[in-house]
């Protein structure tokens, strides 16, 4: 599987034409204690940047964009019942949703693990 990052600080775990989304570690220390989190429905056509979840901290709301465009099979119900794990597991059992890829030509754009780390340095 590879991973890929936006400059939005969400990551996309690609295998095959499934990819699972979610956001980064560097996102959820910003964010702080995380209180809230809205997934989309299953179903739900996304367009690469499109809003596509809402997460809220004690801080602060922010919005999830699609890093790409696609169909959502799956939002993380788990994250709407329990929020604080996207603090526990930003990059893992925090994901937002799961969904198909319409074109993977479209994660040319986005940056591999190491040059997001790179990039988050500089910010």
């Amino acid at each position: 599987m590879t991973v890929y990052f936006t400059k939005d600080h969400e990551w996309i775990r690609v295998d095959g034409d499934t990819a699972t989304v979610g956001i980064s570690d560097h996102a959820q220390e910003a964010l702080g204690d995380i209180v809230f989190a809205e997934v989309p429905e299953a179903g739900k056509r996304l367009n690469k940047g499109q809003e596509a979840a809402v997460v809220e901290s004690v801080k602060a709301a922010s919005d999830v964009y699609a890093p790409v465009s696609g169909e959502v099979i799956e939002g993380n119900a788990a994250i709407a019942d329990d929020p604080a794990v996207i603090n526990r597991d930003p990059e893992g059992d925090g994901w937002f949703f799961k969904l198909r890829l319409d074109d993977t030509g479209e994660l040319d754009g986005l940056m591999d693990e190491g040059a997001y780390r790179e990039w988050v340095k500089t910010l």
